[in-house]
């Protein structure tokens, strides 16, 4: 009996969308977006994938709520949020990060956002 190896990329686009419904829009926009795969790259533009944006987390861990990291949030402000800004319908965001994620676009179909004021510790360089 001989076994085949499937790849993701192998896999129908139904497929794809019911396991990347699954996972957080933002790790599926920040993964999916500059890989150099023009499939990827459409799927990932989605609505579904792009309508409500969460750039908040709350840990598993301790329940703590925090932001996204400044590369990630660096690469959103470049790569992402340009190409889907008319997608947006919500955006949730840190007070420190808003100026830097809303100064990534225009969002006309904008409806709600939600600002997060939580402290950073702050390390001494």
């Amino acid at each position: 009996m001989s076994q085949r190896i499937v790849h993701l990329l192998d896999l129908p686009n139904e497929i794809l969308f019911l396991i990347l419904k699954k996972l957080d829009n933002i790790d599926v926009l920040y993964s999916l977006f500059g890989i150099n795969n023009q499939r990827l790259d459409i799927i990932a533009q989605e609505q579904i994938f792009s309508n409500i944006l969460n750039f908040v987390s709350i840990s598993q861990s301790t329940d703590e709520i925090c932001s996204i990291s400044d590369s990630m949030l660096n690469r959103f402000r470049i790569d992402v949020l340009p190409r889907i800004q008319q997608n947006v319908k919500s955006l949730s965001v840190e007070s420190a990060s808003i100026e830097c994620i809303l100064g990534a676009g225009i969002y006309p179909n904008l409806t709600e956002l939600k600002i997060f004021n939580f402290n950073r510790e702050i390390v001494p360089r």
